[in-house]
């Protein structure tokens, strides 16, 4: 059986000498794992588009429900990731958020797209990396089902919140005059841009402006929000802020 599709690589594990077992996350198919043969020599044809990060058109073999590929080309490399290790490293974290969240044989064309948009504005520095970590993780949230309700507070009602905090055990927002044990502060820029990005169309999920001290909040909050909903680690993560808080530069 062959199958033919547009995949993101979300990661590689070396087999044998020169092969490479791949995660693949499709629109259609879901996330695929997949044998790539030869990938590892410097000449090999397919070592491009089967690279980590790689976005490709990929005609993949199956036998017995495991997958080689036997050819790749690629469409987008997102090669402004490689001149910037911090930038490259939120990419791992991204890429492995995909790979936690998305599932085997259920089409994931929202996952993708996203996943694609982020890693696309990281490479050509359309925005921070506070603000891609942050719009991509809250964006995932909320395509995972993990959706904060932001529009009014949990316990009177008020729809003209502008600041308060959020409680990650329930998703649920309560304004300052209904305060809550646990919950993460969030001001009137944060709280705007949360709700931008929970709503905004995907083109246009950058498209918003936040200052310095409001971006560090954002992301912070996104990143507790995220963790909590997973409940788990993520190494890739521990390392991205490992090397930011090395010298963190302008983007």
């Amino acid at each position: 059986m062959f199958l033919t599709t547009r995949g993101l690589v979300l990661r590689e594990a070396k087999y044998k000498e020169s092969d490479k077992i791949l995660t693949i996350l499709t629109a259609k198919e879901g996330k695929l794992t997949a044998k790539a043969r030869g990938v590892a020599r410097t000449r090999s044809k397919l070592a491009a588009a089967t690279q980590l990060y790689a976005y490709s058109e990929l005609t993949l073999f199956g036998n017995k429900g495991l997958w080689t590929v036997n050819e790749a080309e690629s469409i987008e490399e997102f090669r402004g990731l490689r001149s910037d290790l911090k930038r490259l490293a939120l990419a791992g974290y991204i890429c492995e958020l995909l790979e936690a969240v998305s599932d085997e044989d259920c089409p994931e064309p929202e996952m993708l797209q996203l996943g694609l948009n982020c890693l696309y504005a990281l490479s050509n520095r359309l925005a921070t990396r506070d603000v891609v970590k942050a719009v991509f993780e809250l964006r995932l949230m909320c395509i995972a089902g993990y959706r904060p309700e932001l529009g009014a507070c949990a316990a009177c009602g008020r729809e003209d919140v502008v600041s308060g905090a959020l409680v990650p055990a329930h998703g649920e927002l309560y304004c300052d005059e209904c305060p809550r044990p646990g919950g993460l502060p969030v001001d009137r820029s944060v709280l705007e841009a949360m709700r931008y990005i929970v709503r905004a169309e995907p083109r246009k999920l950058f498209a918003f402006q936040i200052d310095d001290a409001a971006e560090s909040a954002l992301s912070s909050v996104c990143e507790a929000y995220t963790l909590y909903q997973l409940d788990r680690p993520f190494r890739s993560l521990d390392y991205y802020k490992k090397l930011r808080d090395i010298q963190d530069d302008a983007i």
